[in-house]
């Protein structure tokens, strides 16, 4: 379902005419915030070539890294669904939150009290200013719709999840589902 104006938790798939765009080809954003003040949210579909291992030694577990967006890439964040586990956790919407006590993740982690299918990691955020997400849904850079997965978004499979979205999409779209990442390829 295609909507009009985004709302915080909704996801923004990105359009094939982005095709170039380093950062958001082919992307899927989970929108975590979204105001007039601006907008913020995490790539999903995007893992790196390193683990929370590789970043962090002490959390001895190769859980993968995505890259959340081209906004402080030096910072790590996470999503997760276990909030009744880690304090200070702020709702995004349907069973899904974000951030809280990354001391407490390291031990539940550690203990195997939480999993890769509770949580997700990024390195960096994507960010809208002002009017700059709208901007953007204007000049047809993304569609809208909602989370349908709700909290089992956290888990689903990255690498065929924008294929996936487009086919649901339906219409043109759905000819997109099958184009190669770089159509100079085809």
């Amino acid at each position: 379902m295609i909507l009009t104006k985004p709302t915080k938790g909704d996801l923004l798939v990105a359009e094939p005419s982005i095709i170039g765009d380093l950062s958001f080809n082919r992307s899927i954003v989970l929108l975590t915030d979204h105001s007039k003040e601006g907008s913020i949210g995490f790539i999903l579909n995007k893992p790196l070539e390193f683990t929370i291992n590789d970043l962090i030694p002490e959390i001895e577990t190769p859980f993968k890294v995505y890259n959340g967006g081209p906004v402080e890439q030096d910072n790590l964040y996470f999503i997760h669904k276990v909030p009744d586990l880690i304090p200070n956790s702020i709702e995004i919407s349907l069973g899904i939150f974000w951030g809280g006590d990354f001391s407490e993740v390291s031990k539940l982690i550690l203990d195997g009290k939480i999993s890769e299918k509770d949580i997700k990691f990024f390195l960096g955020y994507s960010g809208w200013e002002i009017n700059q997400l709208e901007n953007e849904l204007k000049s047809n850079a993304w569609v809208v719709t909602k989370n349908v997965h709700k909290k089992a978004i956290i888990e689903k499979d990255y690498q065929f999840f924008w294929k996936e979205k487009m086919v649901e999409l339906g219409g043109d779209y759905s000819i997109w589902s099958n184009a190669p990442e770089n159509p100079s390829y085809n």
